[in-house]
């Protein structure tokens, strides 16, 4: 089977599939996966005339299943799923979503609008892993002419009231699913150790993963990747290529504005490294992104990168050339590097930058955090620290009766509204204010993400006193960190920042649960994850 590579990256981790529908257990089984079945309670009530087109409609309600079972689970089955896997399928003919039949005269009318002609089976599909990626497939179907005798005899079958698809459809759809399930498990798990090189970005962690057993070139290979990574980010290389599919060495140059040489040992290491792909093309090759590059890399991406690695190149880069000053003075070099830049980090261009630096990150944990748990019981939140909202978005994503309000320094404040949405949601707000000076705004649930382990013990205490008393007994903590091995082994991703020997430390569950039972919260669920953010909800005693 083709999912055979990649069903060890799933080993030990609880897969759920969201749905009691016999094929799709079929498919997933055939394909060699261990999952649990639990059934979506999400009632397929949406209103279809809310969206534009029919296979919104399908992944919308794929992803709402998903999202269901992915917030029950830890409170009623008291268990935490690695994976949800939701789906939904319907029908379309002429633009319009067909129903299940009410009765045997409906499934005439029904049956006769496909009769000859062309109607398409749509299938969205939603996976809930540390973020949310929904997709779709469309499988176009040809009735033959169907007889009157043909049609009731297929109706008096009682068949067309069980099912809202005819056979042919049925087939047709099990092998969309099948292609589409394997697409994403392809791209989602086989990649998953580039997302996360890609996420770190020093590129260290491919020393985890590269079969190379000389380590001297594990770690040349390291350092090229990062740096072929950044200039090709910075020059903009992904986005030319993702607005002309298709160019060669001389277009590519002629636009980055560099030479024809430097640009061809550009892309060609780009290839090698799976970001970029190339093709003949009138003898001449020509450049396009790979699935990876338009994904992460692409500055207007969902799930962009390009801002962080920036800033990596920027700031980070520069700061762990001064790691081994770090490790003999035991102290941050951050104060050391902003002395010799001191005009650029006074600018309003790089405090753009680190949000936009920020933002990306936020995003890749996001989903993972706002739906880790259910907060039905919560109606107004404030994220501490949230910049530029992309957790807040996420969190009312996932909570329709939750409003966020976003609590952070009035610069930030101000420049926002650079990462709105396009339709931003009016449930999320944004306050400007100092968490260590200023009166916390009230509400139900305060939530702190990857801001804990940056603080020192006496912004600590400050702050989560702030949160104590702004309390009241029952409301709710959420806190989003990455979380360490008990004995401190890992994750890599974790121990790796700490190398920046910021002012604070990396922490594991149990010392973060510790810590905020100092201030009277009593931890209620925690959920783990692989290197990213882990995320814990708190209750106040």
């Amino acid at each position: 089977m083709v999912l055979n590579p990649v069903i060890s990256k799933l080993a030990g981790k609880l897969v759920v599939l969201a749905s009691a529908s016999p094929r799709r257990l079929e498919i997933l089984r055939n394909a060699g996966l261990r999952f649990e079945v639990v059934p979506s309670w999400f009632k397929e009530t949406l209103d279809k005339r809310l969206f534009k087109a029919p296979h919104e409609y399908a992944v919308e309600t794929a992803k709402q299943k998903a999202l269901e079972v992915a917030r029950r689970m830890p409170l009623k089955h008291l268990k935490t799923p690695d994976v949800v896997i939701g789906a939904d399928t319907i029908v379309t003919v002429d633009g319009i979503i067909l129903e299940k039949p009410v009765d045997k005269h409906d499934a005439y009318r029904m049956l006769s609008s496909l009769s000859g002609k062309e109607h398409s089976v749509f299938t969205g599909v939603a996976i809930v892993d540390y973020q949310l990626i929904d997709f779709y497939e469309e499988t176009k179907v040809k009735f033959a002419d169907l007889s009157e005798d043909m049609l009731w005899e297929y109706i008096n079958s009682g068949e067309p009231m069980c099912v809202r698809k005819n056979v042919n459809s049925e087939t047709h759809r099990v092998r969309a699913i099948d292609r589409s399930l394997r697409d994403v498990f392809i791209n989602v798990f086989c990649k998953q150790e580039q997302i996360t090189v890609l996420w770190c970005i020093s590129g260290l962690l491919d020393m985890l993963y590269s079969p190379v057993s000389c380590a001297s070139f594990v770690v040349t290979r390291s350092l090229f990747l990062s740096q072929a990574l950044f200039t090709a980010s910075k020059l903009r290389v992904f986005d030319l290529l993702h607005t002309n599919a298709e160019l060669d060495v001389e277009q590519v140059a002629q636009e980055i504005k560099a030479s024809v040489r430097g640009t061809r040992c550009l892309l060609e290491a780009c290839v090698s490294l799976g970001l970029l792909k190339t093709k003949e093309k009138s003898s001449r090759p020509v450049y396009r992104n790979t699935d990876l590059a338009t994904r992460f890399l692409c500055s207007d991406a969902h799930f962009s990168l390009h801002g962080y690695i920036q800033y990596c190149n920027d700031v980070v880069w520069p700061l762990f050339s001064l790691l081994e000053s770090a490790v003999l003075e035991g102290s941050s070099q951050r104060e050391k590097l902003q002395e010799s830049q001191s005009a650029a980090y006074n600018s309003q261009e790089v405090r753009l930058r680190f949000m936009s630096a920020m933002h990306c990150t936020a995003r890749i944990g996001a989903t993972a955090v706002a739906v880790a748990f259910d907060l039905s019981s919560y109606k107004t939140a404030c994220d501490l620290g949230g910049c530029t909202g992309a957790v807040a978005n996420e969190l009312v994503k996932a909570h329709p009766e939750l409003s966020v309000s976003v609590f952070d320094l009035p610069a930030v404040v101000e420049l926002s509204e650079h990462f709105h949405p396009q339709h931003a949601d009016n449930r999320v707000s944004f306050q400007a204010g100092d968490f260590f000076k200023d009166e916390l705004p009230k509400a139900d649930l305060y939530i702190l993400v990857r801001v804990l382990h940056d603080l020192t013990d006496e912004k600590l205490h400050v702050l989560l006193s702030k949160v104590a008393d702004a309390c009241t007994p029952g409301c709710g903590l959420l806190l989003g960190e990455i979380f360490l091995e008990e004995n401190r082994s890992g994750p890599s991703l974790g121990l790796l920042q700490a190398l920046s020997m910021s002012e604070g430390k990396q922490r594991s569950a149990t010392e973060y649960s510790q810590l905020l039972k100092n201030y009277g919260f009593i931890t209620a669920h925690v959920k783990h994850t692989n290197g990213l953010l882990g995320a814990m909800l708190c209750i106040k005693a």
